[in-house]
């Protein structure tokens, strides 16, 4: 970290106030300790000791306090979890010993870990400071641990997760590196970025007159289109809250390269929301509780944001489940029907892609409300792929037929784009845009190899 002289100004100024906050922090704790183990001046009470005031600041932390109007347990559960990073020393008086059981304290909370020597506050640690002399104040400090208080669902702050044995609210309570840095410094990293989130937004360049697909799967496309903009009205003025499940969800299936995934882009972007790819590899764990973890995180998050979810490849999860022959059967089972029951009640849109239908769970594609079958392209339809393709990117030779071309190669779209690519690396590799016959045919030959097919 920069010195304080190094520093911008406006950086100076933030961190003068995250310090303001520790040092508020600081009293707390003493008074708190003060009270609890009845020392002296334990009458006067934590919640009397004022609060940096933040009204005419212009830093960054001053500004979200007045902006999210954070409370006094809001601020406290922020000023716990910024003190490990700029003032770990001061949570040391937490490694105290009961002079009753010569042990630490069990409700002060915490944990340590072999590459820190320092306190790690958890939510018990918060819960104690919060309602140690004042119990009925410990249901404010779970509703700051809850899933769906603000501080968690924007991520700031994370509970960790703990065997299924242990109270959850032992875990560690954190302070999201993200909003650590935005803190500090005011530039922004959105925390659904970092590498530990397990999904991802996809975006594309394309619009709708890029996707070649017949009528009868554009009029379902355009369903869901319909629902993400008028969902909110049906459910809520129309009274259908009444009546139908939250949300939308839709199995896209059909073969490599169809305009899936595309479809699934197209449709955030035309409705002013994000799509985000759920990174399978990071969700399934062999930990029996760890795959319903990972899971929540993104479905708590991407209902309070409005994301539409794509999971790609769908049938790696959402599979057809097996006779319960073991521990390891059961265990994958209890995911399914974890993840059709969070599906069930997520108000969002839900959109699953698989290349084989015939491997998804009947109980999950019963509940989709459109199951669209995104098939090759006839030849009309890669004629415009191919127009499309080589439109404003490559020049075509005057042996190129691509009329021929569409009529003679069942391509999918995606396929065809890797046409373009090595056909595009051939021209310019020659130092031309101009694409020839040859080129064209062997990009194909290619594709075909993919699949075990010959020109």
């Amino acid at each position: 970290m920069l010195n304080q002289d190094e520093t911008p100004v406006g950086q100076q100024l933030n961190l003068a106030e995250l310090y303001a906050e520790l040092d508020w922090l600081a009293q707390v704790i003493d008074q708190v300790l003060c009270s609890y183990l009845k020392q002296e001046g334990h009458e006067a009470h934590w919640s009397d000791i004022p609060l940096p005031d933040f009204s005419d600041s212009a830093g960054i932390y001053a500004k979200l306090v007045r902006d999210w109007s954070l409370n006094d347990h809001e601020r406290l559960a922020l000023a716990l979890t910024l003190a490990p990073h700029l003032r770990p020393h001061m949570l040391d008086v937490f490694f105290g010993l009961n002079a009753h059981y010569n042990r630490s304290f069990t409700e002060f909370g915490g944990i340590t870990d072999k590459t820190y020597s320092g306190f790690l506050p958890t939510g018990q640690t918060l819960n104690f400071l919060i309602s140690a002399n004042d119990p009925q104040w410990r249901i404010s400090a779970m509703a700051i641990l809850d899933p769906g208080s603000r501080l968690m669902r924007e991520q700031v702050l994370a509970l960790g997760s703990t065997d299924d044995t242990l109270p959850s609210i032992s875990g560690a309570l954190s302070l999201s590196d993200q909003w650590l840095h935005y803190f500090m410094t005011g530039e922004k990293v959105r925390p659904e970025l970092s590498a530990a989130f397990p999904a991802h937004p996809i975006t594309t360049p394309m619009d709708w007159p890029d996707l070649v697909l017949e009528y009868p799967v554009m009029a379902q496309i355009k369903e869901i289109k319909t629902w993400l903009n008028h969902g909110d009205t049906l459910m809520n003025d129309w009274g259908l809250a009444k009546k139908i499940k939250p949300g939308y969800r839709a199995l896209f299936f059909g073969p490599p390269g169809t305009g899936k995934t595309l479809t699934a882009t197209l449709l955030a972007k035309s409705t002013g929301r994000e799509v985000y790819r759920v990174d399978l590899s990071m969700i399934v764990s062999k930990y029996i509780g760890e795959t319903e973890k990972n899971l929540s995180k993104v479905f708590d998050v991407a209902a309070y944001k409005d994301w539409i979810l794509f999971f790609d490849e769908a049938d790696a999860l959402f599979g057809k489940r097996t006779e319960a022959s073991n521990s390891n059967d059961r265990h994958a089972n209890q995911q399914t029907g974890y993840l059709l029951q969070r599906i069930e009640d997520f108000p969002g849109v839900v959109i699953l892609a698989t290349n084989l239908k015939a491997n998804m769970d009947e109980a999950f594609t019963r509940r989709f409300q459109a199951m669209i079958h995104f098939t090759m392209p006839k030849a009309e339809e890669r004629l415009l792929l191919w127009q499309n393709a080589f439109h404003g990117s490559c020049e075509l030779e005057n042996d190129v037929d691509l009329e021929k071309m569409a009529k003679d190669y069942e391509l999918a779209g995606g396929a065809i784009i890797n046409v373009l690519r090595y056909c595009a690396l051939a021209a310019v590799g020659r130092g031309s845009r101009r694409v020839n016959k040859d080129e064209l045919l062997a990009g194909i030959r290619r594709e075909f190899r993919k699949d075990n097919k010959t020109v």
